[in-house]
């Protein structure tokens, strides 16, 4: 039986040149999916014992690349310090061009 009743801060960055779709599968009564963005990554709460999927975009296809546990997605720095930092990176993306 899955110990899910308590939720963690994750991050996952792709590190790859591929958009990936990541999903969480492996608890009962709860979807999770979003798209990463090649060298992007995301922001999220999951239940401790979740598993991210890694599903990596072809043109055609996608396919299972990896499976990490959440547990070692936990993000330790505030929210609001990481809302910050990002917008503080788009900015200067929109400004050097």
């Amino acid at each position: 039986m899955l110990n899910s009743s308590r939720k963690i801060f994750c991050r996952y960055t792709n590190h790859t040149p591929q958009f990936q779709i990541v999903r969480i599968s492996n608890i009962p009564h709860w979807f999770f999916e979003r798209t990463v963005i090649p060298h992007g990554y995301i922001l999220f709460d999951a239940f401790q014992d979740a598993q991210l999927e890694l599903h990596t975009s072809t043109m055609m296809d996608s396919i299972l690349s990896d499976t990490i546990p959440c547990i070692q997605l936990i993000q330790t720095h505030p929210r609001q310090n990481q809302t910050s930092q990002f917008v503080k990176n788009i900015a200067q993306e929109l400004l050097t061009g």
